[in-house]
């Protein structure tokens, strides 16, 4: 698959937000709709559409706040809201049962719709996308998070953009942040993660407020209820030098009744990325 190929763009409105949509094309194929993690954009997944595309019609999609899309007013970006985002897409679509793969963030937003919509959903892939580790701040008492949550938007709403004097600063910046990046991925997502200032310096593409956890939606009791009613198969996919735990010994994967799971080595949380080619002899297997 040549690598200068490059995907259609599209747009698409949910919750009264323009949402940019990435299509791969391949008409008559079954739809698989990819979706980012988060702070990220959805061509990071240039690399993978570019195979999966052979099968499919490839969809990857923006998320609010992030790439292409609109920033949503009063910044709302809790889980709730990208899943309704998510399913506006697949109503667009159309065509169900859809395959999904989504990669931390994206993942979960991937297992929740699966978990609402057993029916719509044929396979999922989830990139280290079971939510952050139980012992996070998201899961203490409720007034603690709803504390925190106040505060932290008090700071973000003080809080300057970072931004860079050209594109191999923001490219090192990148590959700081994962250092497993070759130059040239490193490259390619910066490029298409960022945009000029009117000042002339780079800055990402996302909303400042997509750093924030939300006060609710992450409760595990309400996960694995919702993961419980998954009806596809599902690959959970880990990455053994990732931040992320261990699918296998996290009690909301148990939740999920056909689940299996992929261990790589000599990948940090950014699976697809830092190997490519194992990730897909994975995915290709189990889709």
């Amino acid at each position: 698959m040549p690598s200068s190929l490059e995907p259609i763009s599209h747009f698409f409105y949910s919750h009264r937000l323009k949402l940019q949509l990435w299509d791969w094309g391949q008409e008559g194929k079954p739809p698989l709709i990819l979706v980012h993690g988060g702070m990220d954009h959805a061509r990071n997944w240039d690399f993978v559409a570019r195979r999966l595309r052979e099968r499919y019609h490839v969809y990857a999609m923006d998320l609010r706040g992030h790439g292409n899309s609109q920033w949503a007013p009063g910044a709302q970006y809790g889980v709730p809201e990208h899943v309704l985002d998510l399913s506006s897409l697949a109503e667009a679509i159309g065509r169900f049962p859809l395959t999904l793969a989504g990669h931390s963030l994206g993942g979960a937003i991937c297992l929740l719709y699966a978990g609402i919509y057993p029916d719509r959903v044929e396979r999922v892939i989830a990139i280290e996308g079971l939510m952050p580790p139980p012992a996070h701040r998201s899961f203490r008492p409720a007034s603690e998070r709803l504390r925190q949550w106040i505060e932290a938007v008090r700071k973000a709403e003080m809080r300057e953009p970072r931004s860079y004097p050209n594109i191999d600063a923001a490219v090192a910046r990148m590959k700081e942040a994962n250092p497993h990046l070759t130059d040239d991925v490193a490259r390619h997502l910066t490029i298409h993660g960022t945009n000029w200032s009117s000042g002339g310096s780079l800055v990402w593409k996302f909303d400042n407020f997509v750093r924030l956890f939300a006060p609710s939606g992450h409760q595990v009791s309400d996960l694995k209820e919702i993961l419980s009613h998954i009806t596809c198969p599902v690959l959970l996919v880990w990455g053994s030098e990732s931040w992320a735990g261990d699918p296998e010994l996290d009690e909301r994967a148990e939740a999920i009744p056909k689940r299996r799971v992929l261990k790589i080595d000599k990948a940090g949380h950014w699976v697809h990325h830092d190997q490519l080619e194992v990730f897909l002899a994975g995915a290709l297997e189990f889709l």
